[in-house]
């Protein structure tokens, strides 16, 4: 069926054809290189669509494709348009869901196809696999998204109004230096690569000062700053009823696209176009970066249990679906790793995500709860008399660092040193006497003034061990213009913000405590708030402008923290 002599003996019985065609319906062609298993065939196909170049496959997270390939499947991967040697103008998203759907049904022409296809891949390449599952192609069969978002607003560039800096807007730098690259720009490269490296230029700046570049797309991800039409135009959130196939999603506790993931697997689970289909979504969580999937993150080992084999899993996946196996008939629905102590880090399995059991703490102070060496207590009990309340001055110019993704530190670094500064506010529980697992995303409500018109607040929940070390679990933040749209925002006036952190699972032991840091800010995980009525992305040093803000927690207005509990295995 196929040329040998034309192609490349990959040993094993695999060949690999490299740079082959894929002419779309408006005349564009799409480029791939095409693993063969050994054997006559025909097979089924498993596909990856990627914006970085088709070695990509090859040099990351998964298995080189010759494995999959000597496992019986036609390994396809693909530049998607206007990446790599594809024809055509990339513009992230906008044509994904009919190019994708395009060129499964191509695949499925080919003498070495047995028209069952399967999809693959993380970051870009999960939302190329949801965005073609939304188009319903014949013969696609099963995907398996990792760290990838439906909704593109909440899971990948926004939260709760705040732009996710590091994660947006590193990666859509990173992709118009491919743009000006493509170009033989180097001038323009250059100024993008200057652009991210700087602190305090806007973050409309570079890309206006560039003509030569004619792509918006990191224009339009910074001012389209809430959920509407454009967002949804370039995601699955609107089409969830049309993805009616199984979906394998993988994530990771550190990953800056957690909550995509999450949220996704949800939704898919209430809104899938069929019964069948919401009753197959699964979910993986690891203790893992955007990259790489290990056991360890910094100084920070997880133990052998966390080195999953997600390959095995993965061709399971596709053996189950794709060959009729039944060899994933077996797995949860929801897999996780717990962080905390290392007696207690190991897989958790569950088929329900959704909380029955829940913990609030109370935030107590004597109005000192500055940094770790104040007076912020977390208690079961809610306050019954005046506590005054505690205040820090959140200053843009001198921000409150937390993790920025994966070109910055991430993961369960520890906080202590982080935790000296009095612009940020600690509560801390007394030592825990039993362990608790925690599971899911922890809930802030915290009754707060402000000085500025337009402010943000932050959460980040902390596990403190016996030795002292601070170790980052999860993290949230809300803006004002966003949590307070309908009602509008004013200064010196009380507000109830409620709002949500990104999910984790961490059991406390016994020995262990408990803490919530509360901030103005978190950079560069998030962009900063100037405190003045100006849009962030236009705010310079010239505009930021200090900000006190009091968080309250007395009878009248109890601030709390709200777990949500893993049942007992």
């Amino acid at each position: 069926m196929i040329d040998r002599p034309s192609l490349v003996d990959c040993g094993g019985g695999v060949w690999l054809e490299r740079a082959v065609r894929c002419t779309l319906s408006d005349g564009v062609a799409l480029v791939s290189d095409h693993y063969y298993p050994p054997g006559d065939g025909p097979h089924p196909t498993i596909l990856m669509r990627q914006p970085y170049g088709r070695d990509i496959a090859s040099t990351v997270v998964y298995a080189h494709p010759i494995w999959f390939a000597s496992h019986g499947y036609n390994v396809v991967i693909q530049d998607v348009r206007g990446r790599g040697d594809s024809e055509g103008e990339f513009y992230p998203f906008r044509t994904e869901g009919r190019d994708g759907a395009e060129t499964i049904a191509w695949l499925r022409t080919r003498p070495e196809s047995n028209g069952k296809v399967g999809m693959y891949g993380f970051s870009y390449q999960g939302l190329t696999q949801l965005l073609a599952a939304a188009e319903r192609p014949r013969g696609l069969l099963c995907i398996s998204p990792a760290m990838a978002a439906c909704d593109l607003y909440r899971g990948w560039f926004y939260h709760h109004g705040a732009l996710r800096l590091a994660g947006a807007i590193g990666w859509g730098l990173q992709m118009l230096r491919f743009d000006a690259r493509r170009a033989g720009l180097r001038e323009a490269h250059d100024e993008f690569e200057a652009a991210w490296a700087s602190r305090t230029r806007p973050l409309a700046a570079p890309y206006e000062n560039i003509p030569a570049i004619q792509a918006t797309y990191l224009q339009d991800w910074i001012t389209h700053t809430e959920p509407g039409e454009y967002w949804s135009a370039h995601d699955v959130s609107a089409t969830l009823d049309r993805i009616d196939i199984p979906a394998l999603h993988v994530s990771g506790w550190y990953d800056m696209y957690l909550q995509g993931s999450f949220d996704g697997f949800l939704s898919l689970c209430e809104h899938a176009g069929s019964q069948f289909a919401r009753d197959h979504q699964y979910l993986l969580a690891g203790p893992w970066l955007h990259i790489p999937w290990g056991s360890r993150i910094g100084e920070r080992d997880f133990g052998p249990d966390a080195r999953l084999d997600t390959d095995a899993l993965l061709l399971a996946w596709f053996n189950h679906w794709l060959k009729d196996s039944g060899e994933f008939a077996a797995q949860p629905r929801i897999r996780h790793f717990a962080l905390g102590a290392a007696t207690e880090s190991r897989w958790f399995s569950t088929d329900e995500l959704a909380p029955t059991q829940f913990l609030t703490f109370y935030l107590h102070s004597q109005g000192r709860a500055n940094s770790s060496k104040g007076d912020g207590a977390l208690g079961i009990a809610a306050p019954t008399t005046d506590e005054p309340a505690d205040q820090f001055v959140y200053d843009p110019e001198v921000p409150v660092l937390a993790p920025g993704g994966s070109f910055a530190p991430s993961g369960c670094f520890d906080q202590a040193v982080l935790e000296q500064g009095n612009n940020l506010l600690v509560y801390t529980t007394a030592v825990f006497e039993e362990p608790i697992h925690v599971f899911g995303s922890p809930t802030l409500e915290l009754f707060c003034i402000t000085s500025a018109v337009n402010a943000d607040f932050t959460g980040k929940l902390v596990r403190v061990t016996p030795d002292g070390r601070c170790e980052f679990l999860c993290i949230g933040i809300a803006r004002s213009g966003f949590l307070f749209k309908d009602e509008g925002y004013a200064s010196d006036s009380i507000y109830r913000w409620r709002f949500t952190l990104e999910p984790t699972s961490c059991v406390f032991a016994a020995g262990d405590r408990l803490r919530i840091e509360i901030a103005g800010g978190a950079f560069p995980l998030y962009d900063r708030n100037p405190s003045r009525d100006i849009p962030a992305r236009m705010a310079d040093p010239w505009n930021w402008a200090r900000s006190t803000h009091r968080v309250l927690h007395d009878a009248a207005h109890p601030s709390t923290l709200t777990l949500p509990l893993a049942l007992p295995s």
